[in-house]
């Protein structure tokens, strides 16, 4: 079988990323896609009612993981997550709505024309991902624009996405698209590079049998190693970056300080059966009607394992 030559990456970037985990691809998208991105998201903010809405906060902590119905039911639809700390003691917003949000999700790829223009419909993105063979048969699981509202947009703490988005073999890749700049100030993305071939999965994010989400540890925590230390570096980004992202590299953002919101748009792809498996007990399920979207138009021909 003769090669698959690269049509977007080069190998160096290729080999950036199976080395850090991560990689920047600046300028991505046109400042026109962009721009309706941004638009777009902002007319979801101003057009979703706050007096149907359940008041769901959307929180990263291990002990509180937000697992209610309006969250577990939103893969096929266009739902909104509050920062928590909007929502006063009486239970209300202290502050309009459009400033309240934390992210939007999780089917907007699917859900929205603008976004699924450029998730599932975008020629450039095809090619980055036929080029990192990464998967033979990727399909596109959630997607989210996060708000980091200006000083509310919470901290988010060291993590790997594979734990959230768990197949096994883990396969899960982020790709996330800043829609505003990203700064130090505003809570731009840090890395821990490398960390993906060092830090195992030791836990998957889940439906739990009573109700809610929690976590099942998949490596005992006195057998689980401890996570690698490293130098983090943050990633600023001007708007149409693409950031890849691999399922188990670690990172993390601060909150925002600023007075500036940080837009990002974000989706994920894992791999598909036969070649991974995605099981009943994730948090977010595909239903007959809007199975998981395919990304390739035929499968990957070429597929090397990361640390190959």
């Amino acid at each position: 079988m003769a090669e698959q030559r690269l049509q977007y990456l080069t190998q160096e970037q290729v080999d950036q990323f199976r080395t850090d985990g991560y990689l920047r691809l600046p300028n991505f998208l046109e400042p026109h896609e962009v721009e309706a991105l941004l638009v777009r998201s902002k007319q979801l903010l101003d057009n979703f009612s706050i007096a149907e809405h359940p008041l769901t906060k959307f929180t990263t902590g291990d002990d509180n993981h937000v697992g209610d119905e309006y969250f577990l039911t939103s893969g096929d639809k266009i739902r909104f997550f509050l920062e928590e700390d909007a929502v006063g003691p009486d239970g209300k917003l202290n502050r309009e709505k459009q400033r309240a949000v934390n992210k939007i999700g999780h089917g907007l790829h699917e859900q929205d024309p603008v976004f699924r223009k450029v998730t599932l419909e975008n020629e450039k993105m095809k090619a980055v991902v036929r080029d990192l063979k990464f998967h033979h048969d990727p399909v596109a699981l959630q997607s989210m624009v996060i708000c980091k509202q200006p000083h509310i947009g919470g901290e988010v703490p060291e993590h790997n996405d594979s734990t959230f988005l768990y197949t096994n073999p883990p396969s899960a890749v982020g790709f996330w698209i800043p829609l505003e700049k990203c700064t130090p100030e505003n809570g731009a993305l840090s890395f821990l590079p490398g960390s993906h071939l060092t830090a195992p999965i030791t836990k998957r994010f889940v439906r739990m049998p009573g109700g809610g989400t929690g976590f099942e540890q998949l490596i005992p925590p006195e057998q689980a190693p401890p996570n690698p230390e490293g130098k983090y570096v943050l990633e600023a980004c001007m708007p149409g970056d693409l950031v890849l992202i691999h399922g188990s590299v670690l990172h993390k953002s601060e909150r925002n300080t600023s007075v500036q919101t940080r837009f990002a748009y974000t989706f994920h792809m894992i791999e598909s059966p036969p070649y991974a498996e995605y099981d009943a007990k994730n948090w977010l399920q595909p239903t007959p009607e809007t199975p998981f979207p395919h990304i390739l138009d035929t499968p990957n021909p070429t597929v090397i394992p990361i640390g190959a």
